[in-house]
């Protein structure tokens, strides 16, 4: 798991909707086929591999003939206002901004809209996992690589070839992945350009923040189909917006737009669509790069005190607040929050 710490690694986030590099383009200069590292596939185990890092992104190149359905990416340098729209990183022109710390999941399953089958779930699982301890990113965006869509929920074609017990122990591990997306240390932001449906909606639930076009379209829509919330939707929806209007968005299986979801309390943000729809995605950059300044350890413990004290009573949450605040005391970066405001300058952060 350290190269996957260590490396972006890059497929299909090369450019929206782009599944694989033609052939043709290997003799292109600066063109090469990027592929996702699977653990299988790790250099320990004798697989070839090389690196190459520019002033924006890590690559790793491997070959490998799995397709890429979920792909992970690490921002590094400046956004300087490069030309260029492949990572829609560039629209911040006329800026220098730090971007040294976000790590984008990118959902990249084109033809079924993202949706949750075994092959993304593995790979989702897999990123997800590399993450955890990884102390030099500060920030996680997810966001989808397929246009109009951010999760379409269930792969409902897989689901109707399983027997009662393979749907269990599938609903299981979606249910145990979303934990995983909520355990992250570091805050996490779901940018939800489009559909988020059913386990699409669990997924953008499970992280921190959520930021929405007005377009995008939004439900825990299984009792509709015969179900209910099975990916913790049941429980962290009437966490975001209050039992009573959870109840009744689950009860109608109504769907909301990203305007009305801001209204009630579904995401933190929302904003019109753009005309290469990805309006939430640079809204969730935009609230990244407001986070990235801030200490991160104390970001880090601040989710774990927010998070654990929640689920107790208010007694037992003020004594798992001392405990995280403990944790802060004897880090440099408190030290260097103390300097920095006594000799009037911005603070250097370090993790430290």
């Amino acid at each position: 798991m350290t190269f996957l710490r260590r490396f972006a690694i890059r497929h299909c986030s090369l450019s929206r909707g782009l599944g694989a590099l033609s052939p043709a383009s290997l003799g292109a200069p600066g063109s090469v086929t990027l592929h996702r590292l699977g653990v299988e596939k790790l250099p320990s185990r004798g697989r070839p591999f090389t690196g190459h890092n520019d002033t924006h992104t890590s690559w790793l190149h491997t070959e490998t003939p799995e397709s890429v359905e979920v792909d992970l990416k690490r921002l590094d340098g400046e956004d300087t206002g490069r030309e260029g729209r492949s990572l829609n990183l560039y629209a911040f022109r006329n800026q220098e901004t730090e971007l040294n710390g976000i790590a984008e999941v990118l959902m990249c399953r084109q033809k079924a809209k993202n949706a949750l089958g075994r092959v993304f779930v593995s790979q989702m699982r897999e990123l997800v996992s590399s993450l955890h301890h990884d102390t030099a990113v500060r920030v996680v965006v997810f966001r989808s690589l397929v246009q109009g869509v951010f999760c379409a929920g269930a792969d409902l074609k897989e689901r109707a070839e399983m027997n009662h017990s393979d749907s269990d122990l599938f609903v299981h591990g979606l249910r145990s992945l979303m934990t995983e997306i909520a355990l992250l240390p570091m805050p996490t932001v779901a940018a939800v350009d489009g559909f988020a449906l059913g386990g699409g909606l669990e997924l953008a639930l499970a992280c921190d923040l959520r930021t929405a076009a007005n377009s995008a379209q939004m439900g825990l829509i299984e009792t509709t189909r015969g179900l209910l919330p099975g990916a913790g939707g049941s429980q962290r929806l009437p966490r975001a917006v209050g039992f009573a209007l959870a109840k009744e968005l689950i009860f109608t299986g109504r769907r909301v737009d990203g305007q009305r979801a801001v209204d009630m309390g579904l995401v933190n943000r929302a904003t019109e669509q753009n005309s290469d729809g990805d309006a939430a995605y640079r809204e969730a950059l935009s609230l990244a790069r407001e986070i990235l300044p801030q200490a991160p350890i104390a970001v880090r413990m601040a989710k774990e005190a927010m998070n654990r004290g929640m689920e107790v009573d208010i007694t037992s949450g003020m004594a798992i607040e001392r405990m995280c605040y403990a944790r802060v005391i004897p880090t440099r970066d408190r030290q260097e929050g103390m300097a920095a405001f006594i000799e009037k300058r911005p603070p250097r952060y370090t993790g430290e």
